[in-house]
């Protein structure tokens, strides 16, 4: 055991108070999670209606759906989901082109 006591000297001062303010209610983030969803959808609405090819359906709304994951890893996705569902669908169109050409080239290779 311890046999040497060593004595701190301890001072205390006037007592300290603190302002709180509450987190925000639940039904703000409510709020905010069903105008992220009015955006969602007006976007991908947009988008499918912009492309005749019904196949594009369910890459687009998986796209749409990627993006709004990343986005809600931000703290403003109201902000950042426009950009990013943008990037995620032109980045689908491009793979789309690709595969096509990529298709026909080896049709024309096939044939030959």
């Amino acid at each position: 055991m311890n046999k040497t006591k060593t004595i701190v000297p301890t001072e205390f001062a006037a007592e300290t108070r603190f302002d709180l303010r509450p987190h925000p209610p639940a039904p703000f983030r409510a709020a905010l999670e069903a105008e992220f969803e009015q955006l969602k959808n007006r976007l991908l609405a947009r988008e499918l209606g912009g492309t005749p090819a019904p196949e594009l359906n369910a890459p687009l709304r998986r796209a749409a759906n990627e993006a709004a994951a990343l986005a809600w890893m931000s703290g403003f996705p109201l902000l950042v989901f426009p950009l990013l569902f943008e990037e995620k669908a032109a980045a689908l169109l491009r793979q789309l082109e690709r595969q096509t050409r990529i298709y026909a080239a080896s049709r024309e290779l096939v044939a030959a």
